[in-house]
């Protein structure tokens, strides 16, 4: 499973640290940690099914909606 977060979405509004703080977390200045590793988007490497539950929730909770699982 990986993350895509559509960057140009994205606002920090850090909802999704919430539902998974183990894949998503701010950094000292409010910003999502992985925010420089893209410009328009971030693809996360390969995450555990575990987190499955938990990412898919973030998802559902971005007020941006711009979480997106894919397998």
């Amino acid at each position: 499973m990986h993350v895509v977060v559509d960057l140009r979405r994205c606002d920090n509004h850090g909802q999704c640290t919430f539902s998974a703080p183990a894949v998503f977390t701010l950094n000292q200045d409010g910003l999502l940690s992985f925010r420089r590793s893209g410009l328009d988007s971030y693809a996360s490497e390969s995450l555990d099914e575990d987190l499955r539950a938990d990412v898919e929730e973030a998802a559902l909770m971005c007020p941006m909606q711009a979480i997106m699982v894919e397998s």
